[in-house]
């Protein structure tokens, strides 16, 4: 052997203990963070419950692309989380196209049934929130199906009874109950033990159902047949069609069969937002979350965010202002662009960015505009899900989807399954009146009107550097939902941290009204002062721990960041919730 080989095969040797070294250290790091990390090179599902990220991950081990995985998932969990999603809510799905350097908006969100009326919630001059969130009332025209069947017909390569194969074999065998999904069904147990039809499904001997026991939907299994031999048409028309008709009537519910007749699914033009090198895709109105998201990257671009150090107290001041100032916005400007005049390009313009960046003041919180001192409701913030997707190809799917508060109205429409949503409480009731979220309207932009998809803000978001995707996240939460992924697209573009580090990093949260700061408390990482220094500079700060129960204001964020030097694919399910990741 001469020397030149033996000095080859020592450098190749030297190679393999460098990569497999490399390796155990990264597995040792991602180990730390347990069931909630997982990577590869194929692709990666990301979803808030293990089966749907294992159906999705499936269709993509079969060949499907990563919108076949998107639909599986999203059927799948809509079995699995009754409490957040569902054939009888709807969402938004973000679609990133790598061969065509394309993203598609779609938007299969619920909307305002024929009947409804600017008022319809007021009662002696006053909004009843009751109303807009349980029973027959409070539910708009449902768009899930719709959306999922027609991206599967576009974009999708595998057919619909493959992907929708899961969702069937686990809503007609069952699953176990989780934690969380326990814990739900006892919160609105009152309301699911007023109907039979709910009563038969999350009961046993008159008691809810708990932890372990076997979660079946017989009826749910066959509409999900019928909606897999036939699509949108088997939800919209004929049997299941007649149901909903049905049981609205018989409730004096709004939805008709005109209603079902007369929705469409809608494509947006997405928002692209240049930040740092990147380029972020979000969903445009009736998505407030993508404005609000673009409208802040903006601001903070023109900040030494990085040089300000993460969670100090000068980058959680200047996020906080921020976000008042964004929020504020929100109330006063954002509904549904096919009702009102939606000024998108001015509120997320550089131009405007800057003149807002005038009114932050480094040294001092502003206090928020003076509205009447009312309580926002109790938080439910796991009460949506998302899902974030790529394939082996580079196509990414973001999307979002929910029935809005804990199993929606409530109303369970008898032989089929269906929860129905409460979206209409989406809506603003009444001006000044705080929804279940706290969120409120100043002008009528966000006014109930029939047709009319009401104001979300659930953001789906891609980020892509070079025509690739990079970055695919979301989160459910109703207001935090914007304020979580604004914080995960900063921990990994400016902070520089991994997904995982910037996905079990504390968060914070303001929207304006209430004018208090949400600190999350979170063991072992909380810096010494910080509290102190933020009441200093002016904010009203509330501590708030993560119990384990789900509950947390603080988001529920499903994310996938791709590698784009090496092609390795991290998943992260928040650690906040239940998700798991799955890649291959």
């Amino acid at each position: 052997m001469t020397q030149q080989v033996r000095l080859s095969l020592l450098h190749v040797f030297f190679l393999f203990i460098v990569t497999f070294l490399a390796g155990v250290a990264e597995s040792e790091e991602l180990a730390k963070y347990g069931p909630f990390v997982a990577t590869g090179k194929q692709g990666m599902v990301v979803t808030a419950g293990d089966q749907a990220s294992a159906a999705g991950i499936e269709m993509l081990k079969k060949g499907g692309n990563a919108v076949d995985a998107a639909v599986a998932a999203s059927f799948a969990i809509s079995v699995l989380r009754p409490q957040s999603t569902g054939i009888g809510g709807g969402g938004f799905f973000l679609l990133y196209l790598a061969d065509k350097k394309e993203t598609v908006a779609v938007d299969f969100r619920e909307r305002a049934p024929l009947a409804a009326t600017h008022d319809m919630f007021i009662r002696d001059g006053k909004a009843v929130p009751e109303l807009s969130r349980n029973g027959p009332l409070a539910v708009a025209v449902p768009g899930l199906v719709a959306g999922l069947t027609e991206v599967q017909k576009k974009y999708g390569t595998l057919p619909l009874k493959e992907v929708m194969a899961p969702a069937i074999r686990l809503a007609d065998e069952g699953f176990p109950i989780y934690p969380q999904l326990s814990g739900a069904i006892a919160y609105r147990a009152k309301l699911l033990g007023e109907s039979p039809a709910t009563k038969a499904i999350y009961f046993r001997e008159d008691q809810p159902l708990r932890e372990g026991e076997l979660l079946v939907q017989k009826d749910l299994a066959q509409t999900l047949r019928e909606i897999a031999e036939k699509g949108k048409d088997a939800f919209y028309t004929g049997r299941i069609a007649e149901a909903v008709v049905a049981e609205m009537k018989a409730r004096d519910g709004l939805i008709t069969q005109k209603d079902l007749d007369a929705y469409t699914v809608l494509y947006r033009t997405p928002l692209v937002s240049e930040f740092q090198g990147v380029q972020v895709h979000s969903m445009p109105p009736p998505s407030s979350g993508g404005v609000l998201i673009s409208q802040m990257l903006n601001v903070l671009s023109g900040f030494p965010l990085a040089e300000f150090g993460f969670s100090t107290p000068k980058t959680i001041h200047l996020m906080t202002e921020t976000l008042r100032l964004a929020f504020r916005d929100r109330a006063r400007y954002l509904g549904d662009p096919d009702f009102v005049q939606v000024p998108t390009t001015m509120l997320a313009s550089a131009d405007y960015a800057g003149k807002l960046r005038t009114t932050i003041d480094l040294a001092k919180a502003r206090p928020s505009d003076a509205l009447p001192a009312v309580e926002p409701s109790k938080i439910e913030s796991t009460s949506t899900t998302h899902i974030s997707i790529v394939d082996k190809h580079g196509n990414a799917v973001a999307t979002t989807q929910t029935v809005n508060l804990y199993f929606g109205s409530g109303v369970l429409v008898p032989g089929t399954g269906i929860m129905l949503n409460d979206e209409m409480d989406d809506f603003s009731a009444q001006l000044h009146r705080p929804n279940a979220f706290g969120l409120i309207g100043e002008t009528d932009a966000n006014a109930i009107a029939p047709r009319k998809t009401p104001l979300s803000s659930m953001s789906p978001t891609i980020v892509t550097r070079d025509g690739k995707a990079m970055l695919v996240t979301g989160s459910p939460g109703g207001s935090r939902i914007i304020s979580a992924t604004l914080q995960v697209l900063l921990n990994v573009i400016t902070h520089r941290m991994s997904l995982p580090d910037a996905l079990f990093a504390p968060r914070i949260h303001h929207q304006w009204f209430p004018d208090d700061l949400l600190v999350e408390a979170k063991k072992d990482s909380q810096p010494e002062g910080l509290v102190a220094a933020l009441q200093q500079l002016g904010h009203k700060v509330t501590l708030i721990e993560d119990k384990g129960d789900g509950r947390t204001p603080f988001g529920n964020v499903q994310a996938v960041h791709v590698d784009i030097s090496s092609g390795v694919i991290t998943g992260v399910s928040d650690p906040r919730g239940e998700g798991r990741p799955h890649g291959f």
